[in-house]
């Protein structure tokens, strides 16, 4: 898939902001063909050169661009010549979003297995061995903390539990199986 399509995917647009954020983006939003240095770059796109080689940096982290370095023979300085891997984001989305359901079937697990006890004056909430040791009152203002319901949020993140799954083609047995 060439850099065009991916870039102008909106899903693949916010990946990149948020690894390489808005200084970043656009050494990230306009990856050049063949290599390139870090100084090109800056100089190309009136950035600051440090703004850049930690784009660059973040990049080469995540497995989207990579260097080869090459030492002048005069002056005996290293110059670092990048070219990007964006056929490598959608395998990092993967592992991602596989990141993201396995983080939320934790949390949904957490949720369903304990019971919460809330202060509503302060918005603070407790689990139920936490509540029982201040006497079901709240340590920061002395409020009674009230039994807190939260079958509504379990169910939100089954249904997105559900989703990724769908999208990861992952089914229950297997998601279980792997945790």
């Amino acid at each position: 898939m060439a850099f065009e399509d991916l870039l102008g995917d909106p899903v693949i647009q916010k990946y990149l902001h948020e690894l390489v954020g808005p200084t970043g983006m656009p050494v990230a939003a306009a990856p050049p063909d063949g290599e390139v240095t870090d100084e090109e770059l800056a100089e190309d796109m009136g950035l600051e050169l440090n703004d850049v080689r930690r784009a660059l940096f973040i990049l080469y982290e995540n497995d989207l661009a990579s260097y080869r370095r090459v030492r002048d023979e005069d002056s005996g300085w290293l110059t670092y010549l990048w070219t990007f891997h964006y056929e490598n984001i959608p395998e990092n989305l993967d592992e991602e979003m596989h990141r993201l359901l396995e983080g939320l079937e934790k949390r949904r697990s957490y949720e369903s297995d304990h019971q919460f006890y809330l202060c509503e004056v302060d918005s603070i909430r407790f689990e139920f061995e936490e509540a029982m040791e201040f006497g079901f009152e709240c340590p920061e203002c002395g409020s009674p903390l009230e039994s807190m319901e939260n079958s509504r949020l379990v169910e939100a993140m089954e249904w997105r539990i559900d989703q990724l799954r769908d999208e990861l083609n992952v089914d229950r047995d297997e998601a279980e199986a792997e945790a």
